[in-house]
């Protein structure tokens, strides 16, 4: 298999690429990472396991790419139940022959590393997570699928397999890039490898900022348990006297519409133009779950909105909190617990006029399109560059240097 050259010319490199994503059901974070992939290269083929994006999706974002997906894409009902098909998924993910394309990019949270390719072929993979289910997660998603005692082992036996195949194909990739020095450590931890942190690119239009605010708050998430909505929801119960917008829909929108007071409003999946003025006009957008990045944190903060988040995940990497060498943006909460949100949105309140627009929108700079094109093009060259025979490779460059750790202005 050949596909067009690259547009780019990477590293002296201009051949043919292919991407590979996980699964591409709808347009959100990881979608719009895989489309600023392939806008660094101008061209690359697109491997998903299944792709369910509407045609005006594919059209906008997508123009002219040509999309392998796999061989039950389009059996009845899998629009509904592909991800419950998760067991199959590292068989199916390698059976996409890649090995005629000159380089290899995955984009991957679960699967897509996995793809099989030839010793000789450089592979970038670029990690929105690794896979949460097998590893720190397990027990919740578990919990959540209210399995009984045989199923909870089966699905422990499962994932004890899908653990030994996540830990052998984590060495396949020649880089590896985090999109975010939370993941990074993840990667550290669970694989014993190292990874540059380039973080997700987030732009929004210049006019849809506003430094002028309503008197509402705003949460906007998929509406599934390891956000903690449900957090967010019981501090505005305790709390009448405040609006919260909830955006989203989910598995847990019955639920949480079902314990929400009549101060807050759920408004479902907003059309793009109206999301982006419903964050910019909120007080402030309230995050309580644990995100590997976050880019509707830092979506908020390019459109002016302070955050108050949780204090773990990506979270550290986009809010400027109090006291860190920089004009706040926003404020981390500890724990997750009601009383100590409710907490946090009392002292920003109490100190409201600290977190001006402006400086929400300089700290969302460091996350922009250009910083994203730049940090991928420096690790493919490195994936490039560790094919070519020794005598060849870049002098000017050593790994360490290909490979910056994420500097301290980076992290706070």
């Amino acid at each position: 298999m050949r596909a067009e050259p690259l547009a780019s010319d990477i590293g002296g490199f201009g051949g043919s690429l292919a991407l590979v994503h996980d699964w591409c059901p709808s347009f959100r974070g990881g979608e719009r990472v895989l489309a600023e992939l392939r806008k660094v290269f101008g061209a690359g083929d697109i491997f998903t396991l299944f792709q369910f994006l509407e045609p005006e999706v594919l059209e906008t974002h997508f123009g002219g790419a040509k999309f392998h997906t796999s061989a039950i894409n389009d059996w009845p009902g899998m629009r509904r139940f592909y991800r419950h098909l998760f067991p199959l998924c590292p068989f199916l993910i390698e059976q996409f022959d890649v090995t005629g394309f000159d380089a290899v990019i995955s984009s991957s949270a679960a699967f897509a590393r996995g793809v099989i390719t030839r010793p000789d072929q450089p592979h970038l993979c670029y990690v929105h997570s690794p896979m949460r289910y097998a590893w720190d997660e397990q027990f919740s998603y578990a919990e959540q699928m209210r399995m009984g005692r045989l199923g909870r082992l089966l699905f422990s036996v499962v994932l004890h397999h899908m653990r030994m195949w996540d830990t052998r194909t984590a060495h396949a990739p020649d880089v590896m890039v985090a999109n975010s020095n939370f993941v990074r450590a993840r990667i550290r931890r669970i694989y014993g490898r190292d990874a540059q942190v380039v973080f997700p690119p987030v732009e929004v239009a210049p006019e849809a900022f506003s430094a002028e605010k309503d008197d509402y708050y705003v949460t906007a998430s998929f509406l599934a348990p390891y956000k903690r909505t449900d957090l967010v929801i019981r501090a505005f119960n305790a709390m009448p006297s405040r609006r919260l917008l909830v955006v989203g829909e989910g598995q847990q929108s019955r639920a949480l519409r079902s314990i929400a007071g009549p101060n807050i409003t759920f408004t479902g999946f907003l059309p793009r133009a109206d999301y982006l003025r419903t964050v910019a006009r909120a007080q402030a957008l309230v995050f309580a779950g644990c995100e590997d990045f976050g880019i509707a944190l830092a979506e908020a903060q390019a459109l002016g909105t302070p955050l108050i988040a949780f204090a773990r995940g990506g979270a550290r990497d986009i809010v400027a909190p109090p006291g860190a060498g920089h004009e706040p943006t926003g404020l981390l909460f500890e724990r997750q617990e009601e009383a100590t949100l409710v907490d946090a949105i009392a002292a920003f309140e109490a100190d409201r006029s600290r977190f001006s627009a402006d400086a929400c929108r300089e700290r969302a700079g460091r996350f922009s399109t250009e910083r994203f094109h730049r940090g991928i093009r420096r690790a493919f060259d490195r994936a490039i560059d560790i094919h070519r025979p020794a005598d060849r490779r870049r002098r000017d460059r050593s790994p360490a240097q290909a490979l910056p750790a994420a500097t301290t202005s980076e992290r706070t």
